[in-house]
């Protein structure tokens, strides 16, 4: 989640963590090399579950939706049951793994965003600008929805460098907890 991440984003997560490890935290870096897996699996999965359910409101109303995500929507119209299945047996394997490695601690911090708010007007215009940025802003936050595990994020007094708690699984009255606690060492 620390990968390609920009200046800004990244010293706003460096400086996060600084404070909260002089509150008390201890804050260790953590490998989950099979998440790179499930970003891949998000390509069947998020449009065939979005298409599946929304499909007649697509269809009947294309022109209400933005372009882009009209299209990456109608996306989940080009996968099979076999290739959607296989998907999630996929995503399945990589949130073991990711529970394996994320059990010893009581959250993972990362950025929110790796990115600060794109432009705009290029979002409207140059529609590689859009799929770049519009990918960078929810990787991270997709993290989360790919492992099934809940996640808040806190302000840190940097506008639009908010640090992001993932939970455990099943850990949601835990995260709170703690994310009061992390909310008050970053205020």
């Amino acid at each position: 989640m620390l990968d390609d991440i920009r200046d800004a984003p990244r010293e706003a997560y460096e400086n996060a963590v600084e404070r909260l490890c002089a509150a008390g935290a201890v804050v260790e870096p953590v490998e989950v090399p099979e998440l790179e897996d499930a970003m891949a699996q998000a390509g069947p999965l998020m449009p065939g579950e979005v298409y599946g359910l929304w499909r007649d409101v697509i269809d009947a109303q294309p022109d209400a939706m933005y372009a882009e995500i009209l299209a990456r929507f109608r996306l989940g119209k080009e996968f099979s049951a076999p290739d959607y299945n296989a998907a999630w047996a996929k995503l399945e394997a990589v949130r073991q793994a990711w529970d394996t490695a994320v059990a010893p601690y009581d959250a993972v911090l990362a950025p929110t965003a790796p990115i600060l708010p794109p432009n705009l007007e290029r979002l409207n215009s140059d529609s590689d600008y859009y799929k770049t940025e519009n990918l960078m802003a929810l990787r991270n936050t997709r993290v989360g929805n790919l492992m099934g595990i809940c996640a808040l994020t806190l302000p840190t007094g940097v506008p639009s460098g908010g640090r992001m708690l993932l939970g455990l699984r099943d850990g949601d009255e835990a995260l709170l907890r703690l994310g009061a606690a992390a909310e008050e060492a970053l205020s």
